[in-house]
């Protein structure tokens, strides 16, 4: 989710995740309090693509977006309104950074998960953006970074489970949709991941968070209103409802603290792990509350990505 690379991109994320052992999982008791909640972080960021899916007939996809962010925006006011304030300045000066960024990972990429969970499962929507460490390292390779033997044929074996997985075994020019809007939806994390690496460190946390929801709820309004006068309204019942306030106060704010206290305890590398059982997450939420099974291809390609990400992932 776009938070989670936000809470992994903030200076004090980046401080814990040292290999010197300072400052993160110093006792057994912290350590475990963290694998839990970023065990809680990752199963709530799972639910997302569960709540998307199961508004795929009912709430267009743009208007899911727009009041995920009214609801998330409400529910992290009254811890950041204060900070903003006083940061004024700062939003201001780094006013066009902020814009993009909310572009790229408020306004884009919520927008495109929302338009993938009309016309494919929340498994396969887990499992592409869990393979979302490729176009990280592909983005590094291109800017002059090394990746290594290992690391390159981690993130190939990752690429052939994704491609079997949209391709559905075939590897042709077949694909459904909604994996491919999955595909475009993880581009644009990625390059929104890209751009936080420059994200100004005397800008606090939440104030970024708080500023980049409004900015991106301010960007998708006239595209909410064309969704409405074209599409029309959706009606409030609890089967539209309650995933909205799921994604907006649980998935925006709720698991955002869980994550980032799980940093500040046992470091980012550890965290990100337990990041990478999403899908398996993913597939556990859906079968029971969308009726969607994993078959033994979904499986398989889950094997390969999540191996080849592992395997990637070291250094």
């Amino acid at each position: 989710m776009t938070v989670l690379d936000h809470v992994r991109n903030t200076p004090r994320a980046t401080e814990t995740g040292r290999g010197d052992g300072r400052g993160a999982g110093r006792t057994g008791g912290s350590a475990g309090l963290g694998l839990v909640l970023a065990g809680v972080a990752t199963v709530v960021w799972s639910g997302s693509f569960v709540a998307s899916r199961a508004l795929h007939d009912s709430v267009p996809p743009v208007q899911a977006a727009f009041w995920r962010w009214l609801i998330a925006i409400a529910a992290v006011a009254p811890f950041a309104v204060g900070g903003a304030w006083r940061q004024r300045a700062l939003i201001r000066r780094h006013l066009g950074f902020l814009t993009v960024a909310s572009l790229l990972g408020i306004t884009v990429y919520n927008t495109l998960v929302n338009q993938a969970g009309t016309s494919t499962s929340a498994g396969n929507m887990g499992l592409i953006m869990a393979a979302s460490p490729v176009l990280m390292a592909v983005h590094e390779r291109l800017t002059g970074g090394r990746l290594g033997v290992r690391r390159t044929l981690g993130l190939l074996i990752a690429v052939v489970g994704v491609l079997l997985l949209v391709s559905k075994g075939s590897l042709g020019l077949d694909l459904a949709p909604g994996d491919l809007w999955m595909v475009a939806a993880a581009v644009s994390f990625t390059s929104y991941s890209v751009l936080l690496r420059r994200r100004p460190a005397e800008l606090g946390s939440l104030t970024f968070l708080f500023t980049t929801f409004v900015l991106g709820a301010l960007m998708l309004a006239p595209a909410y209103g064309v969704s409405l006068a074209v599409q029309g309204g959706f009606s409030a019942t609890p089967a539209t409802v309650g995933p909205l306030l799921y994604v907006g106060v649980l998935s925006s704010a709720v698991a955002f603290f869980a994550w980032n206290k799980a940093l500040s305890l046992i470091g980012a590398a550890r965290a990100g792990v337990v990041y990478y059982l999403q899908p398996v997450c993913v597939a556990l939420l859906s079968y029971p509350l969308l009726g969607e099974a994993t078959g033994p291809a979904q499986a398989g390609c889950m094997a390969l990505v999540l191996g080849g990400v592992v395997l990637g992932s070291r250094r």
